[in-house]
């Protein structure tokens, strides 16, 4: 650098980030002035959301109770893979500020009062083990007490969490025994399907709501793409797992833009309650 010249400025990084759906770099703030929105025209990514964020998109401000928040996971089966599982939750945990990837409560959708559960993807993928069935569980007990509505939004890439093995598998059962005694007292469980909603929890407690909810262009379904075409050797349908294939037939009942969500969940509340 020559004498008197000024050193050039970088550019800060975390600005910008990549839409994986347009391939555009967008400015961050617009993205997150969207409720992690992509703000490109004729795109609309929805990027990750945190169960946190979620709260806040979906609820009345400052109008969340949550439950059971010092629950946390054991090693029961002294699992290792890479690393101890044992180990495995405390960098998670450190690294995601959650104890589990569940979170559960109450709140208040335009003032009407709901129960509402989320799973979160940034921990361990938002896979389901003993913490995660049993706070979801709680979560709708309560809300058969109480006679709420009950809301579960899924981000579980993971499944059933194979490090607890037939403990995590027994949630499935777990849940789903739960949200039957609910459906039988009579309420109203709305489950939004977010990207992705894959294994074990696909197939159980979020394709069991009266009304099935989904954000646009969500990956949704059992085992991956890549497995089954490898197992059924098979050319798979475009679109195959996306929100959008499974509204054509049938097995979700509405997509929903998460700015919209809110409002129509609201919607969908008093509708059902005018008609019980």
């Amino acid at each position: 650098m020559s004498v008197g010249e000024q050193p050039k400025r970088g550019v800060p990084e975390g600005l910008w980030v990549r839409c994986p759906g347009c391939k555009v770099t967008v400015f961050k703030k617009d993205v997150q002035a969207r409720q992690n929105v992509c703000p490109e025209p004729n795109c609309g990514h929805h990027f990750y959301t945190s169960a946190r964020d979620r709260i806040a998109q979906l609820l009345d401000d400052a109008s969340f109770e949550e439950w059971d928040a010092e629950v946390r996971p054991l090693d029961p089966l002294g699992f290792v893979d890479r690393i101890p599982y044992s180990k495995r939750l405390v960098e998670e945990q450190a690294k995601t500020g959650m104890f589990d990837a569940a979170v559960t409560g109450k709140g208040f959708i335009r003032g009407r009062g709901v129960v509402l559960g989320i799973t979160d993807f940034a921990f361990m993928a938002g896979s389901m083990g003993s913490v995660v069935g049993e706070k979801l569980t709680r979560a709708v007990e309560r809300a058969t007490e109480h006679r709420l509505p009950l809301i579960l939004v899924s981000g579980s890439g993971g499944g059933a969490r194979m490090q607890e093995g037939i403990f995590s598998l027994m949630q499935m059962v777990k849940v789903s025994a739960a949200l039957a005694r609910y459906q039988k007292a009579g309420g109203l469980y709305l489950s939004i399907l977010t990207n992705p909603t894959m294994g074990g929890v696909a197939a159980s407690w979020a394709f069991q709501g009266d009304l099935t909810l989904a954000e646009p262009k969500a990956m949704i379904g059992f085992a991956g793409a890549r497995t089954i075409k490898n197992t059924i050797r098979l050319e798979l349908p475009e679109g195959f797992q996306t929100s959008e294939f499974l509204l054509k037939h049938g097995f979700v009942d509405r997509i929903v833009h998460r700015q919209d969500l809110r409002t129509e969940v609201a919607r969908i509340i008093d509708y059902c309650q005018l008609k019980g």
